[in-house]
């Protein structure tokens, strides 16, 4: 299928905004007066939560059991390392397949997967395959969710329906996080285990309140598709630099994250709370506070502020600053959500699902290699040392994407537009 963003042509920019007035949404118009939104918010808030609930549970399991920094960073976030595969092989189906049903049958996958490592006793080497193979049915779930939400909202309020949900991701997070932490002073890993897989069946359930919708796009799913889709989005160049500013700098954040449980064993919920909530006052600043015309000239500074505070880690300040340097450096989380809207700009309708599972998948995986990379600096030298290295990476990594598109004459979804 034929790209004209490639040669400069734009047939189809659902967030473009040229052609159409500008559009005030307020997020009470989005949860009230959409049927379908509400019920796609609140089973991604459930799904979040189990998330939340079961990673800050595998990670003080596996370390109570290992006192290894790089297989609690892996147990939290290695699942993340067969999304890579996963977006080769079942992403094509992001679009090709009904949403509700999917969506359904995906939290059900992670209800089961997760009653599973709630097993006492359960080695290790299980464990881990347990992860990888969720990791890997989990490869399909961005696509279709962000997908059925670009579908379900108007073009001029996607960004809107996007600060919402990152917003409840942060809000999620931070009462995850909390809750998890205390609970983890009163129960086993294990309990929590179980109880983050009854919240991913309530996701199951709110699925089904979903409008049965076709898909998105024709023919059937398969892995041939999923590679000529994926050669098709990444063959743009404008497009690789903002899956690349996506994938990168915050990748190479989350390792720090990473580190929080081997870091400050019996402190690792508060950091984590307080990163949700700097993510959340970010999300919410960009998404709904700062005018759209100051958006792109954003992108970098908040890649900036994403990995600087990690950089005096390397000194052990104490936890109150450190919880404090967490927050604001997660402010610079809201850089994905002007990312997002450009990389909309440059997709074809019928390739949004498809689009987004790509950005999710393959961001996923880079905070997988980064939890890796960074589990494996902290065995080396110290969780705070490796934390440090991690966040200069991430600061060159941006100003040699920001380097890049400037000699390319590209803004990538990094720099203002230029004005003709």
């Amino acid at each position: 299928m034929p790209d004209d963003t490639d040669t400069g042509k734009k047939t189809a920019a659902p967030l473009s905004g040229a052609a159409r007035p500008p559009v005030t949404t307020t997020y009470r118009d989005l949860l009230l007066r959409n049927p379908e939104f509400t019920p796609l918010f609140l089973s991604s808030a459930a799904g979040v939560a189990a998330q939340t609930v079961s990673g800050l549970a595998l990670g003080t399991l596996v370390f109570r059991a290992t006192d290894s920094p790089l297989l609690s960073a892996l147990s939290m976030f290695g699942q993340a390392l067969t999304q890579v595969l996963g977006a080769t092989l079942f992403l094509s189906g992001a679009d090709r397949l009904p949403p509700r049903r999917t969506l359904t049958s995906l939290s059900l996958s992670f209800a089961t997967a997760t009653a599973l490592l709630a097993l006492p006793g359960l080695p290790l080497p299980a464990l881990f395959t347990v992860l990888l193979l969720q990791g890997l049915v989990a490869s399909l779930g961005g696509g279709v969710r962000w997908g059925l939400l670009n579908e379900i909202l108007t073009p001029a309020r996607y960004l809107a329906g996007r600060s919402v949900f990152n917003a409840m991701n942060g809000i999620m997070q931070i009462t995850g996080y909390a809750v998890g932490g205390a609970l983890l002073t009163l129960l086993s890993p294990h309990l929590c285990l179980l109880l983050a897989a009854a919240l991913h069946t309530t996701a199951a359930a709110l699925t089904g309140r979903l409008t049965t919708r076709p898909p998105r796009a024709t023919g059937r799913p398969s892995v041939t598709a999923t590679w000529r889709t994926n050669a098709q989005l990444w063959s743009s160049a404008p497009r690789r630099h903002v899956y690349l500013a996506l994938w990168l700098p915050n990748g190479l954040i989350v390792g720090c994250e990473s580190l929080y449980v081997s870091y400050a064993p019996d402190a690792a919920g508060t950091l984590f709370a307080c990163a949700a909530l700097g993510m959340l006052a970010g999300d919410v600043t960009v998404g709904r506070l700062l005018p759209p015309r100051r958006h792109p000239r954003a992108g970098i500074p908040l890649l900036l502020l994403l990995a600087t505070p990690y950089l005096t880690f390397a000194l052990h300040p104490p936890l109150p600053v450190a919880a404090a340097l967490v927050a604001v450096s997660s402010f610079g989380f809201g850089a994905s959500l002007i990312q997002q809207a450009r990389l909309m700009t440059l997709t074809p309708p019928q390739l949004s699902g498809h689009a987004l599972g790509l950005h999710s998948a393959g961001m996923l995986t880079l905070q997988g290699v980064s939890a890796a990379l960074a589990g494996s600096l902290a065995q080396l030298a110290t969780p705070a040392m490796a934390m440090t290295a991690m966040a200069l990476l991430s600061l060159v990594v941006t100003v040699t994407l920001t380097a890049v598109s400037r000699r390319g004459d590209e803004d990538g979804g990094l720099l203002p537009r230029r004005a003709a």
